[in-house]
C-alpha cells in the first residue's frame, strides 16, 4: 500500500480547520486550527504543516448551495484554495461539504469534554470530516481500480 499524507481544510472567514490522515490514508484527525490573518503569514503556518507531516495534497471542503451550485462563499473558498496550493506548490482536490459543520458540532457534542464556545474545535472536526470523505472515496476508487495508481489520480 502507498504512503498518503493529505492535508484537510475547511476554510472559513475567519479560521481554518486543519486535519491530516495516518500514512496508510484510513483515519483522518483534526490538527490545528489556524486563525486567518495576512496571506503570507497564513501560508507560512501551512508550509510549517506541510513540511512537517510531509503533506502531499490539500483536500478543501466546498461549500456548495444546498441546490448544488456554487455561490459567493464557495468562490471565495475556491480563490483562497487556488492562492494557497500554489503558494505551497500542491495538488488541491475538493470536497462537498455541506453540513459537515453541523455533523461537527454534532459529534463534538456526543463527546464529555466540547465547548460551543471552541468554535476552533468545530472548525478542526470540520475538517476531519472532509478529509475523511475524500480518503474513503479515494478508497473506493481504489477497489475499483478506478485509481491510477502510478499519479494517484483518478482515471477518465
Amino acid at each position: 500500500m502507498q504512503r498518503i499524507s493529505a492535508l484537510g481544510l475547511d476554510i472559513g472567514k475567519k479560521r481554518i480547520g486543519v486535519a491530516g490522515c495516518d500514512g496508510t490514508g484510513l483515519i483522518a484527525t483534526g490538527l490545528t486550527t489556524i486563525e486567518r490573518a495576512a496571506f503570507t503569514s497564513d501560508v507560512a503556518q501551512f508550509q510549517d504543516l506541510v513540511r512537517s507531516r510531509e503533506a502531499q495534497v490539500l483536500v478543501v471542503g466546498l461549500p456548495y448551495n444546498m441546490d448544488g451550485t456554487l455561490g459567493f462563499q464557495a468562490q471565495q473558498v475556491q480563490k483562497y484554495a487556488s492562492r494557497l496550493a500554489n503558494s505551497l506548490n500542491l495538488p488541491l482536490e475538493y470536497v462537498d461539504e455541506r453540513l459537515t459543520s453541523v455533523e461537527a458540532e454534532a459529534q463534538l457534542k456526543s463527546r464529555k469534554n466540547y465547548s460551543s464556545r471552541d468554535k476552533g474545535a468545530i472548525d478542526r472536526q470540520a475538517a476531519a470530516i472532509i478529509l475523511q470523505q475524500w480518503l474513503d472515496y479515494r478508497r473506493q476508487q481504489q477497489r475499483h481500480g478506478e485509481l491510477n495508481p502510478v499519479t494517484d489520480r483518478l482515471t477518465d
